[in-house]
């Protein structure tokens, strides 16, 4: 069974998919999208399904596109950003982390996830006031993305390539950190 090299999670507009681009170049890495997965397996858009079929549907197509995601994709994984609502992928997730894997919790605030969605009816979780919609569902979902993940970066006012370059050196500190917890586990069996 392969598993991504890390995963992406975080509310529209905090740059998800950017910055898997940034990542998939910098590691010479194949990047996925559950929400391309959807959209491509149901033959048509979020946003279509969301009308034709509903919240309910959209969400489980999102929790098998995630599921095969985990156990199929050895490259960087982005997520939708309620895909971590879901319990079966919290689930997932915690285990992927148990077995070493990264999640990264990219950051945004609004101010800054605006410009970069536009909060525009292509959304359909933002229909009616996208930035109160916006606030209320980052609200709801920030302590699952802080509880599942491994590492949290601001995406705030940063290019894609540098919130790739905050990921490698969060990475780095992360093996580092490992490093030394196993060094002092094996000094302190040694002495006893």
């Amino acid at each position: 069974m392969s598993a991504p090299r890390i995963v992406l999670v975080g509310p529209p507009g905090a740059g998800k998919s950017t910055v898997a681009a940034a990542l998939g170049d910098r590691w010479q890495l194949a990047v996925r999208d559950t929400d391309a997965d959807v959209e491509a397996g149901a033959g048509r858009s979020i946003s279509d399904l969301f009308v034709e079929e509903g919240e309910p549907h959209f969400r489980e197509l999102e929790r098998a596109a995630v599921a095969r995601a985990l156990t199929e994709h050895e490259g960087v994984l982005a997520l939708g950003g309620g895909a971590v609502l879901d319990g079966t992928t919290q689930a997932a997730l915690t285990a992927y982390t148990a077995a070493g894997g990264v999640v990264v919790f990219l950051d945004v605030s609004l101010a800054h996830a605006a410009p970069r969605v536009g909060l525009n009816q292509a959304r359909p979780l933002l229909l009616g006031n996208p930035r109160a919609r916006w606030q209320a569902l980052m609200e709801a979902r920030r302590p699952v993305y802080e509880r599942l993940a491994t590492l949290r970066v601001s995406t705030d006012g940063r290019r894609p390539v540098e919130v790739a370059e905050e990921i490698e050196q969060g990475l780095a500190a992360l093996r580092q950190g490992a490093a030394t917890t196993q060094a002092e586990d094996e000094q302190g069996s040694s002495q006893g």
